[in-house]
């Protein structure tokens, strides 16, 4: 009897063993075979005070497409779909890349915009309970931007929080046992005209700065809460244009008051006077 039940024990400890190794083994392949799957990047181009584009380029590793085809379809053609409705442009290279152009006008546009376009509510919970897009983890992002303006730019101070802790895969008691970072590759990029500098705080990112300082590139930590923050200006153009006409009337009216009486150029010379007829006397009575 006691050696039944030894034996029993025994078995029961050898197919916990071999469910815990299969864990093992699917935990150590999964990074391995879906190493790079999703490469996303976001940027945002600021050339001037009315003028700028948000930009995303997305591309499907192969072994990600015929893993999940259906939620990574529904999740490409929700991002069409929410690119068109801001009046952006959409660039599909492949079944499995994607990119998206979407202008804006100033930096209050760019926060509507951007936020619309990540916090998108496009359907309600009943629809999407039945779609593929269920399948999609919900990510929390939030852009503000504040602007000074001082006639010849614009002062920019841009704060990004991103949320991308559903994308952790979480055991019960709250640990993370897969890192996301092997499956995604996030980047967030800026790039403005005159340079960039980024304000680092206790949670904040550091970025890479490129393009002599034009460009800054973030790469974003799935798993984790992101928080992005940088200063930069850009040039006005209505503030520019303004300064030319005012030194163009500055100088015209210098040179016409000034300059041109002291060379005697534009003065008119004063008329002679007609020296007095004498009257004539008719003596022929």
């Amino acid at each position: 009897m006691k050696l039944a039940v030894f034996g029993r024990k025994f078995g029961e400890c050898i197919q916990g063993s071999m469910r815990r190794s299969r864990v093992w083994i699917v935990l150590l392949l999964v990074p391995l075979l879906l190493t790079g799957c999703v490469e996303y990047d976001v940027g945002i181009n600021f050339e001037s005070q009315t003028h700028g584009e948000i930009v995303q380029h997305i591309q499907l590793g192969e072994r990600l497409k015929a893993f999940s085809s259906a939620t990574a379809e529904a999740w490409l053609d929700s991002i069409e779909r929410r690119t068109r409705q801001l009046h952006g442009q959409v660039k599909r290279s492949s079944d499995r890349e994607i990119t998206v152009k979407i202008p804006f006008n100033n930096g209050a546009e760019l926060v509507e915009k951007f936020n619309q376009f990540f916090n998108s509510e496009e359907r309600n919970q009943a629809e999407l309970a039945n779609s593929p897009e269920a399948q999609i983890p919900d990510i929390s992002s939030q852009m503000a931007v504040r602007q000074r303006n001082f006639l010849l730019a614009i002062y920019n101070h841009l704060n990004y929080e991103l949320d991308l802790r559903s994308l952790g895969v979480i055991s019960s008691n709250g640990t993370v046992i897969v890192s996301p970072g092997v499956l995604l590759d996030l980047e967030f990029t800026l790039n403005t005209p005159w340079g960039a500098t980024a304000v680092v705080s206790e949670d904040g990112l550091m970025p890479e700065s490129r393009k002599d300082g034009r460009q800054l590139v973030w790469t974003l930590q799935p798993g984790q809460l992101n928080h992005l923050e940088t200063r930069f200006w850009v040039p006005s153009p209505i503030g520019i244009g303004a300064f030319i006409i005012v030194v163009f009337v500055t100088v015209s009216i210098f040179l016409k008051d000034k300059l041109l009486p002291a060379l005697g150029i534009g003065q008119r010379k004063p008329l002679k006077a007609k020296k007095p007829q004498p009257e004539t006397v008719n003596l022929g009575g």
